[in-house]
């Protein structure tokens, strides 16, 4: 792969942001998982250290603790500035200040951090990304795609979204992607087109309200099985 670690900037979300964010029921955390694009976020080792069953796949994942620790010291003052900078295009209600917003996803990236040689070790964490991955047909229940799909509307190719989501559902029952807003917090405009293709090839989809707003309007994920 010829992702560089100085082009990443990572960013990771807690286990109880994932239950929000994907409308996750307690008969869904028995599912077998997929965190496709997992990046930092602390979801695999929570949900591990409680007794399930989740892998998480992302290049990144191809770069040591160490080296993942250092860019997250390295990038976090740019990110927080850049919240600080935008204020208005966010909902400050679960999170109420940057300062808090910080403290939070500090703790989620530095519990990744912490669990991440053992999860590799374990195979819970897996170097690879989209639109192929390695796993067989039907491996997981339920496939979750957080941050990256739609959020880089400007930079991925709609024909990326549409293989990305195929692939991910070849690799599992069903597949969860959050949220339908690029990263400026407009609605992706490759969504419509999207869906249109989806439909026309036989797969069900539906947009789903959740529990969770941090990005103003960014409270819907897209089901597609």
């Amino acid at each position: 792969m010829g992702l560089k670690l100085e082009k990443v900037i990572p960013w990771g979300r807690s286990l109880s942001e994932y239950v929000k964010m994907f409308h996750l029921t307690p008969n869904d955390l028995h599912l077998k998982i997929l965190d496709c694009a997992g990046g930092p976020a602390s979801f695999n080792a929570e949900m591990s250290q409680q007794g399930y069953s989740v892998i998480s796949s992302d290049p990144i994942y191809q770069f040591s603790a160490d080296e993942i620790a250092q860019r997250i010291q390295e990038t976090y003052p740019t990110v927080i500035e850049g919240v600080k900078a935008a204020q208005e295009y966010y909902v400050w209600q679960d999170i109420q200040s940057p300062e808090q917003l910080g403290q939070i996803r500090m703790s989620a990236m530095q519990l990744f951090v912490e669990d991440f040689p053992l999860g590799i070790q374990q195979g819970r964490y897996v170097m690879d990304e989209l639109p192929g991955l390695p796993f067989e047909c039907d491996r997981f229940d339920l496939a979750l795609c957080s941050h990256f799909l739609f959020t880089y509307s400007d930079l991925i190719s709609q024909e990326f979204h549409l293989a990305s989501i195929q692939e991910l559902c070849r690799v599992a029952s069903e597949v969860r992607i959050f949220p339908l807003l690029n990263i400026s917090g407009e609605p992706s405009y490759l969504l419509p087109w999207v869906m249109k293709e989806l439909t026309a090839q036989g797969y069900n989809l539906e947009i789903q309200q959740v529990p969770y707003e941090f990005q103003k309007g960014g409270n819907q994920l897209l089901r597609v099985w």
